[in-house]
Parts: C-alpha cells; sequence; structure tokens
C-alpha cells in the first residue's frame, strides 16, 4: 500500500487521533515531540516541522508510533 505525502500536521493530526498527547518539554527546534502511555508502556514519537515529510522519515515516524500503514492512513481521513 503506497503512503501519500504529508505534511507535518496530518501526522500530527493522525498521532492526536491514535491517542498520543504533546510533550512541549521533550521536542527541540524544528521537531516536536508526542507520547502515549499503555499498561506499563511509554511510547515517544518526535516529528519534524515540515511541509513534505520524507518517505523514510515518515515509516521511522510511523515504527515509533507502532502504527502499520493501514492504521495510519485510516486515522489520515
Amino acid at each position: 500500500m503506497k503512503l501519500p505525502i504529508v505534511s507535518s500536521k496530518d501526522i500530527i493530526r493522525v498521532l492526536k487521533r491514535a491517542g498520543f498527547s504533546y510533550a512541549p518539554k521533550r521536542g527541540k527546534g524544528s521537531h516536536l515531540a508526542f507520547y502515549k502511555e499503555e499498561k506499563d508502556e511509554k511510547c515517544l514519537v518526535i516529528v519534524p516541522k515540515r511541509k513534505e515529510i520524507p518517505k523514510g522519515t515518515l515509516l521511522a515516524i510511523l515504527e515509533q508510533a507502532g502504527l502499520t500503514r493501514e492504521q495510519f492512513l485510516s486515522l489520515l481521513k
């Protein structure tokens, strides 16, 4: 399944829908941080502020967040 070209705003919207919260003290400079706590697991995702996120970066963000391509695309709609 092919991933679309997305901006950091799109990714942030998806992360919030997936239950992530903004972590203001974690992100630095042109990067924003989001975290999610489930049971005993903490998940931290770093998102660069850009109009177009490169495919490799998007795949790394999905892996950090524990989201599949299908989950990402369904939350993007």
